[in-house]
Order: C-alpha cells, then structure tokens, then sequence
C-alpha cells in the first residue's frame, strides 16, 4: 500500500494527522505500507525571512486576542488528545517552509520520518524558525546528514523540481487543505482523521484492492 501525505510544516492539523495515521498503522497488518511526503504550502507568498505569527493569523482568521487564543487552545487540545505537545507561546514567526521542504526530499528514506517529526516539534514545541536554512542544516546533522554537503544539495536546487512538482499537482487536483492522504494514488482522505477512522479506511481500501485483483 502507498500513502502520500501532502502536508506544510507550519500546519498544526497536519502533525496531528500525520501522528493518527502512524498511530493507525501500528494496528495495520493487512499488506506492508510505504509512506510518502509531498510538499503544500499553505502560503507561497511570504517571504523568505518569515512574518510575524501573530498578526498574519489575526489577519487571516479575523480574529481579537480571544478568539485567537480559543482557536490555538482548540489546536493543543486535538494536539493532548493525540499525544502531541503544542506550545504557541513560543512561535514568534511564520516562515517560509520550501526549503524544509527542499531538505525532506533530498533527505535518505531512512531518516525522512524522523526528519519530518523534528521539525513539527521543533517549530510547534520549541518555537524554533524552520524557513532558517541553517537551523534546518543544524537538525540535518543531528539525523546524520552531512552539513556541508546538504547545504551544497540545497544551493544546487537539489530535490526542488520534485517539491515544486508536489505543489502544481496539489493545486491541479484541487487540494486546497491539508492534511491530505492519497492512498494507492486512487483514494483520497482529508484532514486529521482519529486513528481509529485511518484503520477503518485503510483495511476498506486494502480489502477493495485485493477484490479487484
């Protein structure tokens, strides 16, 4: 089974998806699964050294300082209730996520999981600005990627026409949210599903594909 998630990095509602659907997968025994990351951006447009968090989701949202904070508060609770940790306080700045983008899809398989959950936890719960090429360097050591070498891929435009790809399919195929799951590139699942939905799915589509084989 394949299953592409087509998240953005600075989208609470796709950690908290993408931590259900691994969570569903632990009880998925049906047939083996390959996990595959495509690139959204909630917003191309800003720039490449970020805006202020705050005022671009007052803005966005229409929303005071109360609804602002009932919105973040309903975000940590899904977050509680998944086993994930939201800190908002922290996170001073929106960035612009291509280039973590650029480094998930030069990233070995191997480590792209892991690579994707550090930088959830490192923009969500640590407040950390992940559209820094440098910080994303740093968390690209840490996983055993060579810096240097990695920043050159970087430079070199390395994996961009794949991430750049991800995001005209997106929009030629209507993708306007996200998370976005596309199973066996045939089906289709939408938002932060509990885990016990994603299994239900999962095994419906793993037992429909066995029927037309």
């Amino acid at each position: 089974m394949r299953i592409e998630i087509f998240q953005d990095l600075v989208c609470p509602w796709c950690r908290i998806g993408k931590k259900n659907l691994m969570d569903a997968l632990q009880n998925f025994t049906a047939e083996p699964v390959e996990i595959h990351y495509r690139a959204y951006q909630l917003d191309p447009y800003t720039p490449a050294e970020g805006v202020d968090f705050e005022t671009l989701m007052r803005t966005k949202f229409r929303a005071d300082e109360d609804k602002l904070q009932a919105m973040l508060q309903q975000v940590t609770q899904a977050g509680q209730a998944s086993g994930l940790h939201f800190d908002f306080s922290k996170v001073a700045k929106m960035p612009n996520t291509l280039k973590a983008h650029q480094l998930i899809a030069i990233a070995p398989n191997e480590v792209k999981k892991e690579l994707v959950d550090e930088l959830f936890k490192a923009y969500f719960e640590d407040g950390k600005d992940i559209g820094d090429v440098d910080f994303l360097l740093e968390v690209a050591g840490r996983l055993g990627m060579d810096p240097q070498q990695t920043r050159l891929r970087l430079v070199a435009k390395e994996g961009l026409e794949g991430v750049e790809d991800d995001l005209e399919f997106a929009s030629q195929a209507g993708v306007t949210g996200v998370p976005f799951f596309v199973v066996n590139r045939k089906y289709a699942l939408t938002g932060a599903q509990p885990a016990t939905t994603f299994l239900q799915a999962l095994e419906q589509i793993s037992a429909e594909s066995k029927n037309e084989a």
